[in-house]
């Protein structure tokens, strides 16, 4: 099919976009799912309030949906992981106005996934993949945006991206692989010796202060179990000196209309909800995204954020488990160095070729970061995960 019949929408809301149509382009992607997206919109966390604008673009074929990229216009750099507020800085000092960009991602979300979602029967994505990422230039060129950025892509999106000659930035997570494990103690025997002695000592170091833990997911979940997990998040951001960027109202909406996917992990001190961490559940990847508490408990957040979503994968033979962003320190604890990356536009040409130098030399930087954490591996050398 000749490309220019198609049209290349832009929408302020997954409200007009067919639910249905939508879904059949994502895959199952847990956090792309209409569901999940759509609880960012309905609960107000995104929209002209919050800084995230929704602006998705959508390719269709008559009435049939081919395409679609979840998109937003920026008015600031927040809540993306892919810190760039040196550009703006740069941009600005030399006259011009960084924001609003465009953003293909998940919101508040540094999970890697589809952004330039096709029809998985269309006869030429490449085309159309590349011609989506040119109307996300011209949108820029047309209302002066500063760029267009493609955060987290997997690698289909990512070689797209890199055939229409983005800018590729280079980012690394730390993600845990259930190598077939049959219950803990196997993964503790994959270890170094001194990382399984440090992860009892954990574990031991909470049963040790009358903590009990327990796995609840959508369907069974109580009001007032989402409450704890609530505050427990804004504590999180409260310690930290900001705000939380989500209300109660998203966590409500997922929980009902993505039971399935829903897992909160709710920790109990002498019988008392004393913590929560919030996972979502994909096909074979499990993701580690919200966690707080309501008092300080040695080693609680070790035994919340990564020892019971990796029990919880042990169980049900789920293959990774994806921790949240950042965190060297998970290393000590089953998880291993993964390459992320993010895509960059640049409208201005003399500012593009400026950030291209410093990605260069960036890139640089980074693969010798992530060759010194493949040196500091905790597992057996003959047992190291594929």
């Amino acid at each position: 099919m000749d490309i220019s019949q198609l049209s290349f929408v832009w929408y302020r809301g997954l409200q007009e976009i067919s639910p249905v149509a939508w879904q059949a382009v994502t895959g199952n992607h847990p956090m792309l799912d209409y569901r999940f997206l759509f609880a960012f919109e309905s609960s107000c966390a995104v929209g002209e309030q919050t800084g995230w604008i929704p602006y998705h673009l959508a390719v269709f074929d008559g009435e049939q949906l081919l395409a679609a990229a979840p998109c937003y216009l920026k008015t600031h750099s927040y809540g993306e992981y892919v810190f760039d507020w040196s550009w703006a800085d740069a941009y600005e000092q030399a006259g011009g106005q960084y924001y609003p960009k465009l953003i293909s991602a998940i919101p508040f979300s540094p999970v890697t996934g589809p952004r330039l979602l096709i029809h998985p029967g269309y006869a030429n994505p490449q085309a159309l993949a590349s011609a989506m990422l040119s109307h996300m230039q011209s949108l820029c060129q047309q209302h002066g945006l500063s760029g267009a950025h493609v955060l987290f892509p997997d690698p289909t999106s990512a070689s797209e991206c890199a055939d229409a000659n983005w800018l590729r930035r280079n980012g690394v997570q730390f993600r845990w692989e259930n190598a077939g494990y049959p219950d803990w103690e196997a993964f503790l025997a994959a270890l170094s010796r001194d990382k399984r002695k440090k992860i009892r000592q954990e574990r031991n170091k909470v049963s040790q202060q009358g903590v009990s833990c327990r796995e609840v997911n959508g369907h069974d979940v109580s009001k007032a179990e989402l409450a704890l997990f609530y505050q427990c998040y804004c504590n999180t951001y409260h310690r930290h000196g900001s705000s939380p960027y989500l209300p109660p109202a998203f966590f409500e909406q997922v929980s009902r209309a993505m039971p399935e996917q829903f897992r909160l992990f709710i920790a109990a001190q002498d019988g008392e909800d004393v913590a929560a961490s919030l996972c979502i559940l994909g096909a074979d990847t499990l993701y580690g995204r919200y966690w707080g508490s309501l008092c300080e408990i040695s080693c609680l957040h070790f035994e919340l954020c990564y020892y019971q979503p990796q029990l919880f994968c042990i169980r049900h033979g789920i293959r990774y488990f994806e921790g949240g962003a950042q965190g060297v320190h998970k290393l000590a604890r089953g998880f291993a160095p993964y390459p992320t990356c993010s895509y960059h536009y640049l409208s201005h040409a003399d500012f593009h070729q400026s950030v291209a130098r410093f990605l260069d030399r960036e890139a640089g930087t980074m693969q010798h970061y992530v060759d010194e954490l493949e040196e500091r591996s905790p597992y057996k050398v003959t047992s190291s995960p594929a």
